[in-house]
Formats: C-alpha cells, structure tokens, sequence
C-alpha cells in the first residue's frame, strides 16, 4: 500500500481529521493510519459564486475545515496537532453543485436530475502541517488537492428513485446517494477513484503524504502563520518563513531572515532535532512489529490506571501534582509516576506546567474526560474492568486455547463455562452488577449509533432481545417518538434492571422476563439483535432465527447490530481478535450474516457502517410476492460495500 512508506513517520505524531464523516473515518482507519476525529467548527457558507470551478470551492471548504481545528486545538483541546485533514466532497452536474436533500422532495429532484446522466465527484483534501515555536506562535504549511470521478447513473424508474429514497439513504448524502451502500444499485458505471465518490480520495492521499514526507522541504505550498491568540492584536499573517520538514519528514527550525543567521542556541537545538528525528527514520528496524510486542503494556496500563481511579481523581481538577495523584490513589510517588508517563505517552493523560507556579501537572485529556471517567455519561470505565477481570485472564491462556479450540474459562477461573451468561447471571449479585455495567457501558457509546442508523418510522412496536439493561431500547424510543420497545431478557437481568434506568425514563420501554431459546417471544413489527448472535453455536443461532422466522409475518423487520468481521482478514478487526476468546459462537461478515438469515426467510433492505463500535443491517420477512432485488442478490457485491 502507498501509506506504508509513512506509517512509521506519522506514528509519533498527533494526526487529527477534522470531519465527523463516519465514511472518512473508515477509509483512513483501514488504510491503517492512527488518528483523532476532531469535527470541524466551520461553517459551509463560502459563497458558492465566487469560485470558477466546484472543485475549487470544494478545495477552499475542506482548506477552511482543516484551518479550524488546527487553529481551535491548542487553546480548547491543550493540545497541538502535528496534521490536521480537512476533506470536503461534491456532487456536481450541468456545472450545479448539489448538497445534501433538506427532505424527500428535494432528494427526489436531486436524483431525477442524475438519472440516466453522468456527472462529476469532486473531493477537496487539504493537509495542513503545524509547527509551535517557542510555545507562541504557530505556523502553518497547508498542501490541498483535489479529485474527481466521473459517475454514470442507469436510467432510474419512479419505483426505484421512491424505494431508495423511502429507505432513509439519501438524506445525508451530497447529491442524494451513498455508492458504498444502497445507492451502488443506481450506478451503471464509474470512471476514476470509487473511494472519492465515498467521500475520501485515498490513493491521491497517499501520493501527497509521499510528495510531503520523501521530497525536498522547498516543495511548494501555502504557509501560513498565527500569532498566539494573546498578542494585542492576534492577527494571521501570510509569511514567507516557515518551519519546513526535512526529508526524512520531521521539522526542522529554519533560521532567521534578520541577516544574522541561527543563534548558538537555534543550531543545538537544530542538531538535537535532527538526531531525535533519525531515531524514526530506520527503515531497518521493525516499529511496527514492537509496537504490536508492546501492545499489552499498553492495555495494561489503561486497565491499571482505570482500576486506581486515577481518571476519576483528574476530573475534579485542572491538574494534580505527582505527590497529590499518589496521595489520592493510595500509591507510591515512584510508582504513581512511572503509571503516569505511560498513560502520557499513550495519549491517556497530558503533562503540563502549572499556569501559577510553573510545576508539573497530569491532567485528562478530553478522549479522558469524555470515555474513561467513570461517571461519565458515554463512561467505558465499567467495561475496562471487564476486560482487565475477565477477558485478560482468558487471552493469558491464548496458547491453550489454540491448541485445543476450547474457551479456557476453567483454566482461569476454575469452573467449567457451559453457559456464559448462565453462568454469570446465576451468580452473585456483585458478579451480574459487574457484567451488565460493562455491556451497559458499550451500548452508552454504540447505541445512538444503531438507533438512528434506519427510518424506523414504518414500525410501532419493537422487541430488544437480550437487551439486558434496556439500555438500547431507551437510545430507540429516543430517537423514534412513534416506538415502543419491549426489552426481553432473562428473569436475573429484569430483576436488576432499576440499577439502570435513566432518571427521565419513559413509559415507552416496557420489560419482560423469559429465556429466547426456549419461551414465547412478545409480539412485535420489528426485532432487535445487538450482541446477540455472535455469542452462540450455529446450532442455538438457527434455533433463535428460526423461532423469529415463525413469529415474524411478512414486512416485519429484524435490526441486526454486530462488528461485522472483514471477509478477507485484510485490516485489523476487534471481531477478528474477539473470535480468540474461542467462545461457542463465530464473527460473521456482512455477507455472512445476510447468507444466514435468509435461509430463514428474512431478505437485506439496508446496510450502515456507523463508523462506531457497532455497524448495523436491517433485515424484513420475506413475503411470497418479495424479490431479492437489493444487495441480497450478490454476496460479492456486499463485499464490495463492506471494505469502503
């Protein structure tokens, strides 16, 4: 791939893409570059009249995005970034740029307008380079292209153009379509970069990171430099001087332009730099694989900190000393600080100089703030003690687990482990209240996701199975006001449901006990499986389904919510490493899981990668009149959609 070349030199730094686009984050996340999503502040209000070419308003937009995190980041996040990306895509026909539909209507005149036409996807990328000098100023290199790609819409029906829009697609879409899902049916061909029309031009990307990280430092580009925003006057300033990168890709102070030349001062630190860079641009040393050799330090160091509190203790604060966290946490200052530098450098925590006294303080960072502080509302607290109590013990027993393809629960704790949630849930009430805090924790972060991933407003009564704390059922009837959810879970689960419910719950979620294997499922339009089927035997999965296929009359829907595995293993997957845990059950692709259900009837109306922890299909019965005529016709073809 052409990103590997730079991997290892973007590894040590801070990489923010300044876009909430759930389509851009999994094109980056694949290409396997590490990042932070930071969505830009930017308003898309440029004065579409003033630019010749769409493109070039498209370049100026994703410039603008790009230029607002990078200048917001060190004064509201306390953090600069090294690369902020900024990315702006553009339906474009009869020289008339199309936005996102306000509503049916408008989405229906959109795609009326590209039926049986070609038209052009541009996408504008702008990288913006950032530099801080002395704790100051910061300046700016910004390198900005642009792509496009020609797109051929097939002659569209007034059924097809209503069936597509009715399925809830088009409405976040510029131009009204989304290729990578439902939309590819509209296409009949498409001449240039297929992952520019999703929203991401990753192959033009990776050229320019190439250009940028392996040419000379004169390449060419805008600079750009911003006062620090306490100077007098805090304005920006187009200069001519900036900190360049030097070939191996990593900044190098340019000296001065006063006829004087670089101080004593400037060339040590210059030469201090230029070592510190070398060290990261060994093409003979194997970064990659001692990261992957370090890996578990790194869980270890989470799960550690979050069991000492140590995110939870920085929440009441600005800022602790060494001393005051060692204090609080009841631990030793040596070993206190040694938790702290790793949790630094690892992104957890920051370390900063006091704004009164000059001392050193930890601090969180926000990604803290918001997921590791145990009261947190979208908190992961409870799930990382999970993990560290439960899931570590397992994988330290991985090599036995190979060899015999059995789960190792007795191994680690002891007991035989016929049935996992059996067996957590006829356990003491300390074990459950751990268990269903840490799925309640996971679905806190997942469920908007999946609750607003479909139009659900055709259905009226949902019925969440295993819906455990119902804490998915709220996140639906929240984003549904026309839906009531029945939450259906073992009677151990509902007993402790008041532990859960949020103070402003509603009528709308009701709970009934029973065991999904062997009771009466409650009647419902639509069935909710989230987490569900990857935890059992093919044979129990077939016994579920086909229960639900008896109770489902023809049009009832089944929302399936899983990580839905890579078909060719090509990426690193959390579905790939949960499959070691080597439970009964198996990780399944989107392919794989449509396969599965309609050999029990149920056909794939729509499928959404969330770009969250949780991707989600929606399924209907099938009816004897219904043809397979959406992405249920080609298992290659979901495929296809799956990897962009």
């Amino acid at each position: 791939m052409l990103l590997n070349p730079v991997i290892s030199k973007l590894s040590n730094k801070l990489v923010v893409l300044a876009s909430a686009s759930p389509r851009r984050l999994e094109i980056l996340t694949n290409a396997g570059l590490r990042f932070e999503v930071v969505p830009s502040w930017f308003k898309e209000t440029l004065d579409k009249s003033l630019f010749k070419t769409p493109y070039q308003y498209a370049v100026e937009t994703a410039k603008q995005k790009a230029l607002e995190v990078a200048q917001r980041m060190p004064f509201k996040h306390l953090k600069t970034p090294d690369i902020v990306i900024g990315a702006d895509t553009v339906v474009t026909i009869d020289g008339l740029i199309l936005e996102k539909p306000t509503d049916k209507q408008d989405a229906y005149r959109m795609l009326s307008r590209l039926s049986g036409k070609e038209h052009s996807v541009f996408t504008g990328v702008a990288i913006v380079l950032c530099h801080e000098q002395n704790g100051s100023e910061i300046e700016y290199k910004v390198v900005d292209f642009f792509e496009e790609t020609k797109v051929k819409f097939a002659d569209l029906s007034e059924e097809m153009l209503w069936e597509y829009i009715n399925s809830g697609e088009p409405m976040d879409k510029a131009g009204g379509y989304g290729i990578q899902a439902l939309g590819g049916m509209l296409v009949e061909y498409v001449h240039g970069d297929f992952l520019n029309v999703v929203g991401f031009p990753l192959n033009h990307f990776c050229k320019q990171l190439g250009v940028i990280f392996n040419s000379p430092p004169e390449s060419p580009a805008l600079k750009i430099k911003r006062e620090d925003s306490r100077a007098s006057d805090g304005s920006r300033s187009v200069v001519n001087s900036l900190s360049k990168c030097v070939t191996n890709g990593e900044f190098e102070l340019q000296e001065t332009n006063n006829g004087k030349g670089a101080s004593q001062k400037s060339t040590q630190k210059q030469n201090v730099m230029r070592s510190e860079c070398a060290k990261f641009d060994r093409k003979d040393v194997p970064h990659s694989i001692m990261d992957l050799i370090d890996g578990f330090k790194v869980s270890k160091t989470l799960f550690t900190a979050s069991k000492l509190k140590v995110f939870d203790v920085l929440n009441s604060s600005n800022g602790l000393t060494l001393e005051e966290i060692a204090g609080q946490i009841n631990a030793s200052v040596f070993g206190t600080e040694r938790l702290l530098d790793a949790a630094v450098s690892v992104g957890l925590l920051e370390r900063v100089k006091h704004q009164d006294d000059g001392h050193a303080v930890y601090r969180n960072t926000e990604q803290a703030r918001q997921f590791l502080v145990s009261d947190s509302p979208l908190s992961l607290h409870a799930y990382i003690l999970h993990c560290d109590g439960i899931v570590w013990p397992l994988f330290s027993h991985l090599e036995d687990a190979v060899k015999e393809g059995t789960s190792q629960h007795e191994r680690a704790f002891g007991v035989m482990n016929k049935d996992m949630f059996q067996d957590v849930y006829y356990s003491q009430d300390n074990v459950k209240m751990r268990f269903m805090n840490a799925m309640h924790s996971i679905v806190n972060v997942t469920g908007k996701d999946v609750a607003t991933a479909f139009d659900l407003s055709s259905y009226k009564t949902a019925c969440d199975i295993g819906g455990c704390t119902g804490a998915m059922a709220y996140q639906f009837t929240e984003a549904h006001p026309g839906l009531s959810v029945t939450v259906f879970d073992l009677p151990q689960v509902i007993d402790m449901r008041r532990h859960f419910q949020p103070k402003a719950h509603h009528d709308r979620v009701s709970f009934v006990a029973g065991d999904f294997f062997k009771d009466d499922l409650p009647k419902a339009d639509l069935y909710i499986l989230a987490r569900i089927l990857h935890d059992w035997s093919d044979e129990k999965v077939h016994a579920l389904l086909t229960k639900l296929s008896k109770v489902c009359t023809p049009g009832c829907g089944l929302l399936l919510s899983e990580i839905l595995l890579d078909q060719e293993r090509r990426r690193p997957s959390r579905a790939v490493l949960q499959a070691l845990s080597m439970t009964e059950g198996k990780q399944r692709s989107a392919a794989g899981y449509i396969d599965l259900l309609e050999k029990h009837g149920f056909i794939v109306k729509q499928i959404k990668y969330t770009g969250n922890l949780l991707d989600a299909i929606l399924f209907i019965k099938e009816g004897p009149n219904d043809k397979r005529t959406l992405l249920a016709g080609s298992s290659a073809s979901i495929e296809t959609a799956e990897l962009v």
